[in-house]
């Protein structure tokens, strides 16, 4: 029987059709069942563990002697400022680096999608920083804000914007900002080209339409360009703030454990390997899964973005 005569059978029959069905998805099952075992090794083990070590006395090297304590780690983590210090340096830094990065990766796509000559030098030239390995990003940026001899200073005391150099990471009001700015250098590319990828998908008749009516380009922009790439621009804006809250790298490379920039992140590792108290890093670390799925729940909700959308 070919294959076309049983596909007309399974139309003609419903429990045929049914049966396919079954078929083709205990076959997708059986085909994502390698991956599904990989993921729970390397994702869903080390999660139970972190939890199960965060309500215990857990120290490093002697895991194996823990005892359990409950709650007891957490209302210590509640209960300490250095974690809202932390809590809330990571929350400054990721409002901060994802909205001006989303701001300026729109304006990026823009300019990238327009036609004019030498379009392909200024694609490539936008998309260099983030092409460089994060940890060269960030000991470049931290000499060129050194206070001695960082480019940073000079070119701002030979524009007449600062009288004397400024040390940027030593300064607890301009750590921050000096953070802030290095990131959105580094990953405003990523926003741009993923804008980028949603403006070409917008139908050249739309434009044609506009000009033909005489709608100016502002408008353009506000009233057909930006809902036409809004699930695209919002899925990039949560994929941003995910690893915004998660931020450890560049923070930790230019200014290590500074109390004045230290991130969840970077707390936890300071737990965990400086202080060596697992039990202790655990639960910041299990506090920090829990403050990053619940921010990415509350953005979805607040953009009427389902889940399953977001995913595609």
């Amino acid at each position: 029987m070919t294959a076309q005569a049983t596909v007309h059978r399974s139309a003609g029959d419903p429990s045929g059709a049914m049966s396919l069905a079954r078929r083709r998805t205990r076959a997708a099952w059986l085909f994502l069942a390698p991956t599904l075992v990989a993921l729970a090794a390397v994702g869903l083990w080390p999660l139970a563990r972190t939890v199960w070590l965060s309500l215990t006395d857990a120290r490093l090297g002697q895991t194996g002697l823990a005892r359990f304590v409950g709650l007891d780690n957490y209302r210590l983590l509640i209960g300490d400022p250095e974690w809202w210090n932390a809590v809330w340096n990571t929350l400054v830094f990721a409002v901060g680096s994802v909205a001006i990065e989303t701001a300026l990766g729109v304006v990026f796509a823009l300019v990238m999608n327009a036609r004019f000559r030498g379009r392909t030098l200024v694609r490539a030239a936008i998309l260099v920083p983030w092409a460089i390995p994060l940890v060269v990003s960030g000991k470049m940026w931290a000499w060129m804000y050194n206070d001695l001899y960082g480019v940073v200073n000079a070119a701002l005391i030979g524009v007449g914007l600062i009288s004397a150099p400024v040390a940027w990471l030593a300064d607890a009001d301009l750590a921050m900002v000096a953070i802030i700015a290095t990131d959105v250098w580094k990953t405003t590319p990523f926003m741009a080209l993923l804008v980028l990828a949603a403006l070409q998908m917008v139908p050249n008749d739309v434009y044609e339409a506009a000009r033909l009516d005489g709608v100016s380009p502002v408008r353009v922009f506000f009233r057909i360009t930006l809902p036409l790439i809004r699930p695209v621009l919002l899925v990039a804006i949560i994929f941003r703030t995910l690893d915004a809250l998660r931020i450890f790298d560049l923070v930790y490379i230019m200014t290590s454990n500074s109390r004045q920039t230290a991130t969840m992140s970077i707390f936890a590792r300071r737990e965990l390997v400086e202080f060596a108290d697992v039990g202790y890093g655990s639960a910041a670390s299990v506090l920090i899964f829990l403050i990053v799925g619940a921010v990415t729940l509350a953005y979805l909700r607040a953009a009427r973005l389902r889940p399953e959308e977001a995913a595609r």
